[in-house]
């Protein structure tokens, strides 16, 4: 049975509050970015330049310049923020994991990272701005509904997608292989006792990166595939793995990734729908042209951001809950307590995963249940 390393514990108590307050310092930072924009002028002045200089060349403002304009201007608003931010990205993603021993990537590999997300993230979220804002356009008052049918449906094409197109990417991702043949078939073995269809079992060179360890069953239909990172398996014992697994099999035996889709385009549907009642305001303070004006981003990004920061605890719930209830198929559906407790134990150690964080950032920022939680829950089952 693996112990609890209470030096560990106290390095993963210090790990969580330097990172909590950077995730207060960016959100800071974030709100006075775009408040600057608004009430300097600078979001106004930078439309204007860019509608006067894409008008005088183009004939045809609706079905050239408008697109053009908003297209550069969230290049040069979201670059400006970027560069600005990088110190603090460049801290929190690359110097404290390293600082804590949880990373085991260069400089260099930071880097190329950070450039192959911008190049794959970019071009996709420049395209959702462009049909957002087709939406705001074209569709009246009814524009938030739009916007919340498109982001549903991208987030099920992502799904099925990610796994073979992105991924890949960032990760190396080969079969086990004749050298873990007995854990495979183990594995398969759990996945068709939970009906589930997988592609196969993959490890993926999560060492080049971290030292943490994670599974995962990805991809929905044809692109579901099980993942193990490659420190899982030089980690964890067979019986463990196979608990950690059996979780994410409980994800889709409760049909967790339609369920979190659904609510979670549920709840951004209705902040869709409060910025559709508030941006008229904002139109009429910053003398924006209409809710359509790019010039008005900065003010939609921070209504959305504001009611994002509301619904928080909501979705971390949400979440908590169905998590926890894939923590009980897995113990369930493998019958091995002292096994789970003993994988999130280890998890706990290697990942620098606290175990007893208080009540209310649980509240606030917690996507799972407590470590600490899930491990007395198994242990309890085993006696």
């Amino acid at each position: 049975m693996t112990a609890l390393d209470p030096e560990r514990q106290k390095q993963a108590r210090q790990y969580a509050r330097i990172r909590r307050r950077l995730w207060l310092m960016d959100t800071a930072f974030s709100a006075i970015y775009a408040l600057a924009w608004l009430f300097l002028g600078w979001s106004v002045s930078l439309r204007t330049l860019l509608t006067d200089y894409w008008s005088v060349i183009t004939d045809d403002w609706s079905l050239i310049t408008e697109p053009l304009v908003i297209v550069l201007y969230v290049i040069v608003f979201g670059g400006i923020y970027f560069v600005l931010n990088l110190p603090l990205g460049y801290y929190g993603g690359f110097v404290l994991p390293r600082r804590f021993g949880q990373s085991n990537q260069t400089l260099k590999d930071w880097i190329v990272d950070q450039l192959k997300g911008l190049a794959i993230g970019a071009p996709i979220g420049l395209i959702l701005l462009e049909l957002l804002y087709l939406a705001l356009r074209l569709a009246g008052d009814a524009w938030w509904l739009w916007a919340a049918g498109g982001l549903l449906l991208f987030n099920v094409i992502l799904s099925n997608l990610a796994p073979v197109l992105i991924m890949p990417l960032f990760n190396k991702y080969v079969p086990l292989g004749d050298e873990h043949k007995d854990l495979e078939e183990r594995l398969l073995n759990l996945a068709r006792r939970a009906n589930t269809k997988v592609r196969g079992v993959f490890k993926f060179d999560m060492s080049k990166r971290t030292k943490a360890a994670n599974a995962a069953l990805t991809g929905i239909g044809s692109t579901r595939r099980i993942i193990l990172g490659d420190t899982l398996i030089n980690e964890f014992t067979p019986d463990e793995i196979e608990t950690v697994l059996a979780h994410e099999l409980g994800h889709h035996v409760h049909k967790d990734i339609p369920f979190l889709i659904i609510s979670g385009t549920l709840l951004v549907t209705i902040g869709l729908f409060i910025a559709s009642q508030t941006m008229d305001y904002a139109v009429n303070v910053f003398s924006f042209t209409s809710i359509a004006d790019p010039a008005a981003f900065p003010a939609l990004t921070l209504i959305l951001g504001a009611y994002g920061l509301l619904v928080q605890p909501l979705e971390n719930a949400l979440s908590r809950w169905r998590e926890s209830m894939a923590d009980d198929y897995a113990l369930r559906s493998t019958g091995k307590g002292e096994a789970f407790a003993s994988a999130f134990t280890r998890l706990a150690n290697q990942n620098l995963g606290e175990i007893d964080p208080e009540k209310w950032v649980v509240f606030m920022f917690y996507s799972h249940p407590p470590l600490g939680e899930r491990i007395a829950k198994a242990r309890k089952f085993a006696s």
